[in-house]
């Protein structure tokens, strides 16, 4: 800031900025002294995917776990503690809830009209937002729309006026248009913060802080998401784009830049297209601070074992990626993340006290204890929006005679998975047969995976209860908004896909006397697909190391080939290579569906009307190779649940432990592999 003039900032008159500031304009000293010192807090929410409410519409119940109304009261509580303060999201904010489907598809926003959690953020003051991979789902003119953008991309009328959105600038600079070759969102901002700081004297003074924030996605949204930006838009690697655009930033004025980075640590070999590269980002000159998401984890946490947040440079009791101080707040609005730079001034510029400067997540819902209150300002500005949601997921579509649930489907309870596979092989093989009879004559697979088996805890579990489907159901069952594809694979792919789904489990080691946990938690409950047809058969030897542990491959009895040919429905993310399967890469579609997964599940249910157990959920594919262990194999599930094992047919399982003292909720069992 120039010490020749005076500056006059306005503000926008936000609910929660006019508690903290006296009218909305204040008079900033003419220069700030060496010496002087200022705490700067950075509040980080990330993956909220359209959590306002504290509710599920999946089991249309309250739900005090997640929640932005109750983030807000974090959001509150530490403006109150850190007056001085700059609010950020960091994307996949637009979708993940029934109400996210609701205002996305099935009754479109009006232009004219505020996306229910941009009006939250609104109200909240947020300064700035990135953006994920997941807020590409419902395409680009949506994404348009809702951001208040104008998009220069084949698809988008630029020349259109902008529709309502946020009040806050979106930053991303690793996504670009093929048609302009310019970012597609502003790749950064620099925000006038006015602060009161400490001068050298001991008395407060007031000055601006030029706080520069840029974001980025990962590059693997052009696989994820093909069908939407195939053509249109290309990425950067983050590594490119941060050293383009920071020198930038600093020759702008910016004081602080920080890197609001969807992505989690990975220190793989650089690579432009590498899906968490924050690792590589932490070590791009001018990075004061990093904000990060993606990976639904807790950082700092001193205690975690996530491989991600055990690498070199990483300091995860500290919150730091070589040096850097870096927070990711969990999920669904959970946790608040909350890094507290503490600046000094010196030679006319602000520099990090790394010493002094703290990160933490607060979490919502402490271990052992009640969730915070909501904030009551929230829920009303979507109160329109929450009850149009309940009233649309409500919508009935047929019945079940038993429980669809996956709390054991890391075990084998197939009762959520079956139904999927079957809606998506049903699929497959009446488009093959109507358009593509060249294919006919192949066996036609699916493969689906358990999306939610607890990594948020004792409540974050598909459930259905025998009765009424409804379409909240259905989106339990299917919880992304994935399109149906179809691959074409030989006997060596499906091996080798089914041997990365198997990397859900660690290795066992028979004769340990301890126990053993069987599941890899760092490996995603969606990336465990799985079969469920009673021709096709296997087991999984948990002995033995990654990638060697399908056994006794079979196809209708007889073993299957490494050239024998199938056909096997799955999903865009899949089959584009998303989660790395060997052999998937997008190369081996022979089917791109115009409907989605969620839509073939629902339709597939409306003409079967009713499921029952026998015909729609015991078609268990795998088994576990039978091992005598010398001590407990166990995993986590909800507890009080054996009796739902025993329903679905396994009978091996037995609760340990009520409480497994994780803070989750959650239940130790043990599994007798021997059985």
């Amino acid at each position: 800031m120039s010490s020749q003039r005076l500056s006059r900032i306005c503000l926008p008159l936000s609910l929660p900025l006019l508690a903290l500031l006296v009218g909305g304009c204040t008079t900033i000293a003419p220069g700030v002294p060496a010496g002087s010192t200022v705490t700067l807090a950075l509040l980080e929410t990330t993956d909220l995917h359209g959590n306002v409410a504290s509710y599920d519409y999946y089991k249309l119940a309250p739900d005090a776990s997640l929640g932005l109304e109750r983030t807000a009261t974090l959001i509150r509580a530490a403006r109150a503690e850190f007056p001085n303060n700059v609010l950020l999201d960091n994307g996949d904010t637009i979708q993940g809830t029934a109400l996210s489907d609701y205002q996305a598809v099935a009754a479109p926003l009006p232009c004219g009209e505020t996306l229910a959690i941009y009006k939250v953020f609104n109200a909240l003051g947020y300064d700035g937002a990135g953006v994920g991979n997941h807020d590409f789902n419902y395409g680009l003119a949506y994404l348009n729309q809702v951001t208040g953008s104008r998009f220069d991309v084949d698809g988008v009328d630029p020349a259109r006026p902008a529709c309502a959105g946020p009040t806050f600038p979106h930053v991303l600079a690793n996504v670009v248009s093929v048609k302009s070759g310019q970012p597609l969102f502003r790749p950064y901002a620099i925000i006038d913060k006015p602060v009161t700081a400490t001068g050298p004297d001991g008395q407060p003074l007031r000055a601006t802080i030029k706080v520069g924030i840029i974001g980025f996605t990962p590059p693997t949204i052009l696989t994820w998401d093909k069908r939407h930006l195939e053509g249109k838009v290309r990425t950067l690697g983050v590594r490119e784009a941060a050293e383009r655009h920071i020198p930038e930033m600093r020759a702008k004025g910016a004081d602080l830049v920080v890197a609001i980075s969807h992505g989690g640590l990975d220190d793989s070999d650089y690579s432009p297209t590498l899906e968490n590269g924050s690792w590589h980002l932490a070590r791009v000159p001018g990075v004061d601070a990093l904000l990060i998401g993606h990976s639904h984890q807790v950082f700092p946490n001193a205690a975690s074992t996530v491989a991600q947040f055990n690498l070199p440079g990483v300091d995860k009791a500290k919150g730091t990626v070589y040096g850097v101080p870096t927070v990711m707040a969990s999920l669904w609005g959970k946790h608040l993340g909350v890094i507290g730079l503490r600046l000094t001034r010196k030679d006319g510029r602000w520099l990090v006290d790394k010493e002094r400067t703290t990160v933490e997540v607060r979490p919502i819902q402490p271990a052992g204890g009640p969730a915070v209150a909501a904030d009551g300002a929230v829920l009303p500005l979507i109160e329109s929006e929450h009850a149009a949601t309940i009233r649309y997921v409500k919508t009935p579509i047929g019945a079940t005679d038993f429980r669809l649930s996956t709390y054991f489907a890391d075990v084998g309870d197939v009762s959520a998975i079956q139904v999927v596979n079957q809606a998506q092989a049903a699929y497959l093989a009446d488009y093959v047969k109507a358009n593509l009879p060249a294919y006919a004559g192949l066996p036609v697979l699916s493969l689906a995976s358990p999306f939610k088996t607890g990594s948020a805890g004792a409540t974050d579990f598909t459930d259905v209860a025998a009765g009424r489907i409804a379409l909240n159901n259905a989106a339990d069952l299917y919880l992304y908004p994935n399109s149906l594809v179809g691959v074409k694979v030989d006997g060596a792919v499906l091996k080798g896909w089914l041997e990365k789904a198997a990397g859900r489990f660690n290795t066992i080691d028979p004769a340990r006397p301890g126990e053993q946990e069987l599941v890899n938690t760092s490996f995603a409950g969606f990336n465990f697909d799985m079969p469920t047809s009673a021709e096709l058969r296997y087991e999984i030897d948990v002995t033995r190391p990654a990638g060697q542990r399908i056994v006794d491959l079979r196809w209708r009895g007889a073993p299957v080939a490494p050239g024998q040919e199938f056909l096997v429905a799955t999903n865009n993310y899949r089959a584009a290579g998303g989660g790395a399967f060997p052999g998937l890469d997008g190369s081996r579609t022979v089917v791109t569906a115009p409907d989605n997964n969620r839509d073939v599940l629902i339709d597939y249910i409306k003409r079967e009307r009713e499921l029952r157990r026998a015909t729609h959920g015991d078609a268990r594919s795998w088994r576990f190779k039978r091992v005598k262990t010398a001590g407990p194999v166990v995993f986590h599930s909800a507890p009080g649940k054996t009796a739902l094992a025993r329903e679905a047919g396994i009978d091996n399982v037995r609760e340990l432990r009520s409480d497994d003292r994780g803070g989750k909720g959650l239940a130790v069992y043990a599994i007798d592999l021997g059985r």
